[in-house]
């Protein structure tokens, strides 16, 4: 089966717009565990507007031999004032897999993935050096996404396809041509031999049709529209019904 991922970056956001220690994380992350994920996802940011490095330390103690821990973020994200960089997170908590993204400062969220020809020599020493710590590595990759032997080339096991534009799509009852544009992709990176995840934008109402259409999935990360759609069901039903979409 998919691997679900839950992202707690919301959690975060709501727990930072108060103060102190409420919704907490860590109870959160317990709750998606209990209630059958694979996986918890953090992306943290360079200004700390969501997820901390102490929440990335206090989460990688909770999740240590039950499900897997995914890190997302920039690894050329120089550190700043608490946060350390990302490599140096990842030495330190030494994650399931981390998702190298070519965010900045300025964006809201991501939208945009690497380009593996151009980006691959840069990405090289990074991509070693997470292997030294036994992480798995995915590169966040738009849909239509070319050059996967570069990826290969770099010892990369996975990428992410950024399914943001197939659920913008898929809202506007349009859906066709970026759901093929995501197959298509996925099809090329597992010929070269890598692993295909997907996220970004998925939601209850759109995961169904693409986790169909893409055999071999591997993981979905979802956090947006799960946190959003738990405060009507509540968490622990809303991982549940994610999971049953991916059955």
């Amino acid at each position: 089966m998919t691997l679900l991922s839950v992202n707690l970056n919301k959690i975060a956001v709501l727990r930072n717009s108060r103060g102190g220690n409420e919704p907490d994380i860590a109870r959160a992350a317990v709750t998606c565990i209990e209630a059958g994920c694979g996986g918890i996802t953090v992306h943290p940011r360079p200004d700390q507007r969501h997820v901390r490095p102490d929440d990335v330390r206090l989460l990688a103690n909770i999740l240590r031999g039950r499900v897997e821990y995914n890190i997302e973020g920039n690894p050329f994200a120089a550190p700043r004032g608490e946060y350390p960089g990302l490599i140096a997170l990842a030495r330190e908590v030494r994650p399931t897999q981390v998702t190298l993204v070519p965010d900045s400062d300025g964006q809201i969220t991501s939208d945009h993935g690497f380009d593996l020809a151009q980006d691959a020599e840069r990405l090289r020493p990074l991509v070693a050096q997470l292997h030294e710590l036994g992480c798995r590595v995915s590169l966040f990759v738009d849909p239509g996404a070319t050059g996967f032997e570069h990826a290969v080339a770099l010892g990369v096991q996975r990428v992410e396809i950024y399914t943001g534009p197939y659920a913008h799509a898929f809202a506007e009852g349009d859906a066709k041509k970026q759901l093929e544009l995501c197959v298509d992709t996925a099809r090329r990176a597992q010929q070269a031999g890598l692993a295909v995840n997907a996220g970004h934008d998925l939601s209850q109402a759109n995961l169904g049709t693409l986790r169909a259409a893409i055999p071999g999935l591997a993981e979905v990360s979802i956090g947006h529209a799960l946190i959003g759609e738990a405060l009507y069901e509540g968490l622990a039903n809303t991982v549940r019904h994610y999971l049953q979409i991916l059955r």
